[in-house]
Parts: structure tokens; C-alpha cells; sequence
């Protein structure tokens, strides 16, 4: 940005439009195709045979890709052009669990269709060969509409087969388990906006994090200092400083340094003041503070105004200076900089008794060696203060700064850092204890960071890590042509731990290589932290985008899947937790619900089969569906976290979803349960001494035996939802079952309703058989090795096929599925880009729907060269603090539908103003199957 106040000046364009920084983001962040698309269409409405022409125009837009897209494969321009229609596709690529589950869903969906048509073949067989071969019967007329009864039971039965094979209580509870984790999540600075953004993070496998503001707390403080030839470690106390030196210094950081840079007394009680202003100047000013001193009573005595002459700071002089009159007529000039600059400069230093000594060239080669370098490997920026004293007469030539910006006396050197997040260390270590490889890909310099990254705990001395800066990045990942290979990626991602001096294109290129890579067994899962417009690109492109809900920008929030509202590492970690826990509550719930599928389909089936009446009535099924599909959804899917998530690996994109332990105890408790059932429905009448239920007439009445039956097999599910609450093999299945309100509120409701439904619904209840041996069975199955049970651990398993982006897939195709549903993300950071302007836009519109009134509609200005030449709107000028749900979204919906604008071509253009409402997409999510949802991919797959 080139800022001429007054005066003259030149400046020398080097790129506008897309080819300019700006221009370069909104392109990766897919805000460029609307534009493509209309100079397309324009031509095409121009002249019907421009062939020629076209293909020159897409000859020179795949030329600027190349100059944009930072990720180029070998292949050359077809290659580009998908990449190129990649970025105008919104990010719908499946989660790690809704993939698993729409395929797990398909293959029982089918079994149970074909056990359903099974059921009804062999049981019209056997009624039509029973009846009309063996006793040869006749079909008579009169007995049609008898028969017609009985085909009709017979297809109610498959039916009921079929209703028990699909759990459709499965949607449910990946709905509950994902909304109950949002809300919890919001209690712990998460605040999210994409559901499946949630079950995503648990399956992360990377972070690449940005460091200020979120590895440290963005507060520059002063922690070590070297005044009076002492070098202090931590901030001295003030009566070991010699008073002349302690005012000097006082006065050269309170006069010499921007007024507008202050720290005020913090928003709450208890906690850290605010810095205002620049953040190195607030840092010299807590050391005044911690002085105990004051430096706003010496602004007061010498206001601004009053000051003689200010010397800005500058990226060639490197320092600042102010001078001001003293009352004597005399001058006296505080300068302060970078320490390697400001010391050549100094003649003078003042020693232990305050006094001026000579200070010699060895002099300050000792400082540097002994002072400078101890504070720069700590990570601390160096910053030397001092000062001059002028005499009145003659007045100096204030425009002649070589000579005025010498013989200075140096006063002391400060060292400011900005400190870790004290949370920080421990929370990269559970990073790293489950699976998590944590990166720093920041813009400060390469000694900083990897200091930084040692105090928190990313690097440790010894391993075989890289951290190089972006230079250095690029020089290793791009061949002779400049171009981007993955080959070359692939060989300095792994190692990587620290990119130093990174642009928003590096960390773009970092994480699409790294989701990309082929060079580990499972999909790598990308998590991005950021906080600027720089960093949209890296946080579209992640698999979860964490953006800063203090100091984050709107690009980087409209971007992000998920905004932390603390600005906080450790709160990734809890993201990941509760990540973790959604996979392990749908895990709980779909052990249970097979078990109970396996089970009441084999009865049902055999049964059937056996005595041509399903053990289990229609009605009975519903109840049971009631209970072990909503209730036992919302019991297991409600499950609270804890810190045993983070002692394992991620699961991983390829690993079947249905565990081997899991396996065991679903045939442990089937076969158990088959064996009770069976028992009870061909010897219980003998064993309670009762009726015997089976081979009843068509339309007898329930009968003792049967509900004995369906009693002992709603108890024994009931009780093992207790075992299914334990997926890894653990053998207390009651641990933390109180932490769990919900959970203990179901079980015992669902078994009081069982009581009554038993004692008034029917006959007498008689059986409490089974139903205490259920919790000591699952010790006995969780003794059997999963190495014997090698068969069925590909459930839920995704290919590599099944693992590939919906992007990818229907890359040939003209029609894409529910991601061209939404209006594409990079139109809605577009949009919201422009907040600033949006109540000018309104004003205009009401007075153009009038004006324009029956005559030609102007074109729309949504094109990224009118962006760039609104003076009105300047990126720096946006304030991280507009809110993301904008009240006047529907009004400005409104008034762009009466305006005179034309209609842009997407279909969903009312996305654009439809807000980020967390509710709304929940209740959307879980009532109504909304596309993308993981209710929807199940309902649309079964």
C-alpha cells in the first residue's frame, strides 16, 4: 500500500487485479470463478461462434491459475483446470465417519432386504406346498379371501424382518451425539459451525498452527534487561537501578513511543491488562509499569504537541526517535530500535552508578556475544534505548540525521518476548501422546519460532526435525520451472516441524500437499489454525479450519469450520476430544443396535420359518425399535469425554468401523442371547408349565408363552446397553455411568415402562429369567483374543476408492450432488468481505429500485477488479468484531431481489445472506435431512 499524505511521491505497480496479493487469496478462496463465468457467458451472448476466441481467453485464465494455484501437478493444463474447478466447488467432501457409516448402512440395508424377501418366499412356499401338495387341497373361492389373509401376514413378517435388519435409529444418533457435542462444545471456546467439522477434528492427524495469539498470548512482555552493566534475567527492582539511569530510562519509553500506544486496566476483574497500540511499545511500557512508575503522568507534562521533533520508525533506520526542549533551551533526543543497530550508533553507555563511560567497539562486541545472542536464543527481540543530549546554541540541523543519529548513550537493552500460553506445553504434549503431529507455520523469523517451538514443547533437541523458512520451502518443493511437485513435498512434510517467514500461498501449498501425500498408509487429516486474511486459503483448504473468534478476521471466520472463542491452543484439544468422543458414542451405539438387529432378525427369520409366525409381532417390533433406537441413541450417543481419548492413536480414514473387539462382543451377546430365545420358544411352555404359543391361529390373541418372550428379549437388550457403553475391552462396564445423567434416566425409565406395559398391557408377567446374567457375560467375551475372530472386521471399512473427494468423483460429470446445492463458500467470503459497504449498498438499491424502474438494468459489482478499485473499502480497514450473524442479512436479501441488479446464476443465491445460525443448521440437520447432512446421506443409502 502506497500512503502519500502530502507532498509527492512515485510508486511502481507491479501487479493489480488477481495477480496482486489480494487478489491471489480470494482466488484460492474460490471467489474468481463467478467472474470466469460471466466473461464466459457475456461472449457467448456476444457473438455465437467466438470459439477462437474462447479458447485464447482460457489459454491466458489457465496462464494466471499457474501463477496462483500453488499446488501444480506434472501434467500440465488438464491437471490445472481440475484444480482450477476445485476451488469453485464448496468443501463437501464426506467426513471420516459419514463415509463409513452410509456404507455400513448400504451393506445392512441389502442383507436385511434380502433376509426380508427370504422370509417371505419360504413361508408362502411353505404355506402353498403344505396346504395345496402335500394336502392337496383345493383353492376354493370362498377360502380366497383366507389365504389373502395369510399372504398378508406373510408379507407383514418380511416387512418386520425388514424394519428390524435397517437401524434406522443410526442417523439419530450421529444427529444427537453431533449436536449434544456442539453444545458441550461452545462450554469450551469451540464454537462450531459445521457439524461435521466436530467428528472430523477426532480423527486428526496434524495441526498446523499459527503462533502468535494462539501458541502465545500475543502480549509482548518485557522479561530480561541489561542496565548498569548488570544483566538481569528477570525485571529488577527499582532500587537496584541508580535513580539517574531509572528516570532517564523512564522518560526515553514514555515520551518515545507512539501516545496512542497504552495498556489499560483489563475488561475484568482479575485478569490481564489491554494493550493498545503497538505491541513492542506496549511491552517497553509494562517494563515502566513493573518499574513502578508511571508513564502516563510524564505524557501529561509534556503533551504531544510539545514534542520538538518525532523521527518515525522506518524498515531503514530501524528505530525511533522523538526529541524534546528542555527547560534549560537545551535538546535532548530518546532514540530506541533494534539493539545490532541502535548500539552501533552508541559512544557512551552509562554504567552500575548511573555515570557515562566510554563505550568501545570490543565493548560492544562483548554485549553482543555475552547479552544480545543469550536473549535472541531465548526468542527474545532485543531492543536498546538511548539518548543525546544538544545544546541550544547553535540548534542543531534536525534534517541532517547521519550526524544527528550518532554519538548516542546507550541506557540499556530490553528484552521482550511473547510468552507461551502457559497451557500451551501441556497440550501439544496430549497432541503427541495421541497421534497428533503438531506444526508451527508462522510469518516472524526463523530464530523466534524455533524458539518458541522448543519452549512449547513442538521440537525437542535431539530429533530429526526441519525448520526452515519459506525461502528455503520453496527452493526444496518447486522444480526448475518454478512448479510445485508432490514428489518433492513428500520428502520434507514429514520432518517438517517449524515454516518460518511463510506467505498465505506456502501455508496453502503446506496443507494441500500434506492432505494430498500418498506416502503414509491413511489419508493424512489437516488441521489449520489462523487468524487473517492470510490465512483463508490454508483454513478453506484444511480438513477443519480453526479461526480466532478475538483477533480473527471475518475472511479467516467465514473460512474456518470451527472458531475458537478464546483464541486458545489448549481449546483444539478438547476440539479433538470431543471429536474422538462422537466416533466412540456412535461406535456404542452401533455394537447395541447390532447385537439387537442380529438377534431379532434371526428370531424373526427362524421363527418364521419354523412356525410360521414371527415370535416377535409387528407391534412388539415397535416398541423394541422405540426403545433401542431413540432411547438407546440418545443414551449412548450423550456419553461424556475424558482424558483416556487422548491416550490413543487416531483411528484413521481405512480402519473398519466395526473394531475386532467390537465384533466379539456383538456374536458373544447374539449368541447368547439366540440361545435364550430359542430355549424359551420351543421348551418354555414346559419349563414355566404354560400354553404353548406357537402354530396359533390367524387371528388368535397374544398369548403367555410369546410375551414371556419378547419380556426377556426387551431385558436383555436393556441391560446390555450397560455393556455396550465400554468399546475398547474395558472390564468395568459401570465406570463414570453416573456422569451420565441422561443414560441413568433411560435405563431405569425404560425398564418401569417395560413393567407396566408387561403387568397391564397383556397376561401376567412372569419372568425375570436372564436378565442379571447380561453385565457378567461381557467379562466373560472380553477374555476371548481378537485374534480369533479374523472374519466380518471389514464393516464400515472404506476403500480407497470410497475414500476419494465427492469432488473428484464427479469431476466428470455435469451435475454434482448437494454441494452445488449451497452457494459455493468463496461467494460467501466474498460477500461477507465486503460487510463495510453493505449499508451503502442497501441505500442504493432502495433508491434504484425506483430510479431504474422500466428502463436497463446496471451490471452487478461483484467482480474482483471492482473490489480492488473501491476506494471506499480497504482490507486493513476491516474490524475483526463484526459480527458473523448479520440482523440485516433478510432485509439485504430483500432488497437485492427489488433492486434492478441481475440475478446471479447460482439457484441458491439467498445462501449468501442465510448467516452461519448454529441452531438453525442443527435443527436443519436433525429434523428435516437437510443435503450434506449424515441423516440425509443414510436416508438417501438406505
Amino acid at each position: 500500500l502506497f500512503l502519500l499524505v502530502i507532498g509527492s511521491g512515485r510508486m511502481l505497480v507491479t501487479a493489480v487485479g488477481v495477480n496482486s496479493q489480494t487478489g491471489i487469496i480470494f482466488t484460492l478462496l474460490g471467489a474468481g470463478g463467478e467472474e470466469e463465468e460471466k466473461k464466459e457467458k457475456k461472449g457467448k451472448m456476444q457473438d455465437g461462434n467466438m470459439e477462437n476466441n474462447q479458447t485464447k481467453v482460457k489459454k491466458q485464465d489457465g496462464a494466471a491459475a499457474m501463477e496462483m494455484q500453488p499446488l501444480k501437478s506434472a501434467e500440465g493444463g488438464e491437471a490445472d483446470d481440475k484444480e482450477k474447478k476445485k476451488a469453485n466447488v464448496s468443501k463437501k467432501e464426506k467426513s471420516v465417519l459419514q463415509g463409513k457409516l452410509t456404507k455400513l448402512a448400504v451393506q445392512i440395508g441389502k442383507a436385511g432386504l434380502v433376509m426380508s424377501a427370504i422370509t417371505v418366499i419360504i413361508l408362502v412356499l411353505y404355506f402353498a406346498i403344505d396346504n395345496f401338495v402335500l394336502l392337496k387341497r383345493p383353492w376354493l373361492p370362498e377360502c380366497t379371501p383366507i389365504y389373502i389373509q395369510y399372504f398378508v401376514k406373510f408379507f407383514i413378517i418380511g416387512v418386520t424382518v425388514l424394519v428390524v435388519a435397517v437401524p434406522e435409529g443410526l442417523p439419530l444418533a450421529v444427529t444427537i451425539s453431533l449436536a449434544y457435542s456442539v453444545k458441550k462444545m461452545m462450554k469450551d471456546n469451540n464454537l462450531v459451525r459445521h457439524l461435521d467439522a466436530c467428528e472430523t477434528m477426532g480423527n486428526a492427524t496434524a495441526i498446523c498452527s499459527d503462533k502468535t495469539g494462539t501458541l502465545t498470548t500475543n502480549r509482548m512482555t518485557a522479561v530480561q534487561c541489561y542496565v548498569g552493566d548488570v544483566h538481569y534475567k528477570e525485571i529488577p527492582d527499582p532500587s537496584s537501578i541508580p535513580p539517574k539511569t531509572l528516570e532517564i530510562l523512564v522518560n526515553a519509553i514514555s515520551l518515545n513511543s507512539a501516545y496512542t500506544t497504552k495498556i489499560l486496566p483489563p475488561d475484568k476483574e482479575g485478569g490481564l491488562p489491554k494493550q493498545v497500540g503497538n505491541k513492542t511499545e506496549c511491552g517497553l511500557l509494562g517494563l515502566v509499569l513493573d518499574l513502578k512508575r508511571d508513564y502516563q503522568t510524564i505524557r501529561n507534562q509534556i503533551p504531544e504537541e510539545k514534542l520538538y521533533k518525532v523521527y518515525t520508525f522506518n524498515s531503514v533506520r530501524k528505530s525511533m526517535s522523538t526529541v524534546i526542549k528542555l527547560p534549560d533551551g537545551s535538546f535532548r533526543m530518546y532514540s530506541k530500535g533494534a539493539s545490532e543497530i541502535v548500539l552501533k550508533k552508541c559512544s557512551v553507555i552509562l554504567n552500575e552508578t548511573g555515570e557515562p563511560r566510554v563505550f568501545r567497539p570490543r565493548d560492544r562486541d562483548e554485549m553482543v556475544k555475552k547479552v544480545i545472542e543469550p536473549m535472541a536464543c531465548n526468542g527474545l527481540r532485543t531492543i536498546c534505548v538511548a539518548y543525546r543530549d544538544f545544546p541550544a546554541d547553535p540548534e542543531p540541523n534536525w534534517e541532517d540525521e547521519n550526524n544527528i543519529l550518532t554519538e548516542l548513550t546507550a541506557i540499556c537493552v530490553v528484552g521482550i518476548e511473547d510468552p507461551v500460553r502457559p497451557e500451551v506445553p501441556d497440550a501439544i504434549l496430549k497432541c503427541q501422546r495421541a497421534g497428533i503431529t503438531v506444526r508451527m507455520v508462522t510469518g516472524d523469523n526463523i530464530n523466534t519460532a524455533r524458539a518458541i517451538a522448543i519452549k512449547c514443547g513442538i521440537i525437542h533437541p535431539g530429533e530429526d526435525f526441519l525448520c526452515i523458512d519459506g525461502k528455503e520451502f520453496n527452493r526444496r518443493i518447486r522444480n526448475e520451472k518454478g512448479e510445485v511437485e508432490q514428489e518433492r513435498i513428500d520428502k520434507v512434510w514429514p520432518k517438517l516441524r517449524v515454516l518460518a517467514r511463510s506467505s498465505p500461498t506456502d501455508k496453502h501449498t503446506l496443507v494441500k500437499g500434506i492432505i494430498d501425500s500418498t506416502l503414509v498408509d491413511q489419508r493424512q487429516v489437516v488441521a489449520v489454525t489462523g487468524d487473517g486474511t492470510n490465512d483463508g486459503p490454508a483454513l478453506k483448504k484444511a480438513d477443519v479450519g480453526f479461526a480466532m473468534g478475538i483477533a480473527g478476521t471475518d475472511v479467516a471466520k467465514e473460512a474456518s469450520d470451527i472458531i475458537l472463542t478464546d483464541d486458545n491452543f489448549s481449546s483444539i484439544v478438547k476440539a479433538v476430544m470431543w471429536g474422538r468422543n462422537v466416533y466412540d458414542s456412535i461406535s456404542k451405539f452401533l455394537q447395541f443396535q447390532l447385537t439387537v438387529n442380529v438377534v431379532a432378525v434371526i428370531v424373526a427369520f427362524t421363527g418364521a420359518c419354523i412356525t410360521q409366525d414371527s415370535p416377535l409381532k409387528a407391534v412388539q417390533m415397535l416398541w423394541v425399535n422405540l426403545i433401542m433406537d431413540t432411547f438407546a441413541s440418545l443414551a449412548l450417543a450423550t456419553e461424556p469425554p475424558n482424558e483416556a481419548l487422548l491416550m490413543r492413536k487416531p483411528y484413521g480414514r481405512n480402519k473398519p468401523l466395526i473394531s475386532s473387539t467390537m465384533t466379539k462382543n456383538i456374536l458373544g451377546h447374539g449368541v447368547y442371547q439366540l440361545i435364550i430365545i430359542f430355549t424359551l420358544l420351543f421348551v418354555g411352555e414346559q419349563i414355566f408349565d404354560i400354553d404353548s404359543g406357537r402354530n396359533a391361529p390367524l387371528h388368535s390373541p397374544p398369548s403367555e408363552h410369546y410375551t414371556i418372550i419378547f419380556n426377556t428379549f426387551v431385558m436383555m437388550q436393556l441391560f446390555n446397553e450397560i455393556n455396550a457403553r465400554k468399546i475398547h475391552g474395558e472390564r468395568n462396564v459401570f465406570d463414570g455411568i453416573f456422569r451420565n445423567p441422561i443414560f441413568c434416566s433411560i435405563v431405569l425409565g425404560t425398564f418401569a415402562i417395560q413393567i407396566v406395559i408387561v403387568q397391564f398391557g397383556g397376561k401376567r408377567f412372569r419372568v425375570l429369567i436372564s436378565i442379571h446374567v447380561c453385565p457378567a457375560l461381557g467379562q466373560v467375551i472380553s477374555t476371548i483374543p481378537n485374534s480369533k475372530l479374523r472374519f466380518l472386521r471389514g464393516a464400515g471399512q472404506l476403500s480407497k476408492k470410497d475414500e476419494m473427494h465427492e469432488e473428484e468423483m464427479n469431476e466428470d460429470q455435469e451435475e454434482i450432488d448437494h454441494a452445488e446445492r449451497e452457494l459455493r463458500r468463496g461467494q460467501i467470503l466474498w460477500f461477507r468481505g465486503l460487510n463495510r459497504i453493505q449499508t451503502q449498498i442497501r441505500v442504493v438499491n432502495a433508491f434504484r429500485s425506483s430510479l431504474y424502474e422500466g428502463l436497463e438494468k446496471p451490471e452487478s459489482r461483484t467482480s474482483i477488479h471492482n473490489f480492488m478499485t473501491h476506494p471506499e473499502f480497504r482490507i486493513e480497514d476491516s474490524t475483526p468484531h463484526i459480527p458473523l450473524i448479520d440482523d440485516t442479512d433478510i432485509d439485504d436479501e430483500a432488497a437485492r431481489k427489488n433492486s434492478s441488479q441481475p440475478s446471479s446464476p447460482n439457484k441458491n443465491n439467498n445462501a449468501i445472506d442465510s448467516g452461519i445460525n448454529l441452531t438453525t443448521n442443527m435443527s436443519k440437520s436433525a429434523a428435516s435431512s437437510s443435503p450434506g447432512s449424515p441423516l440425509h446421506s443414510l436416508e438417501t443409502s438406505l
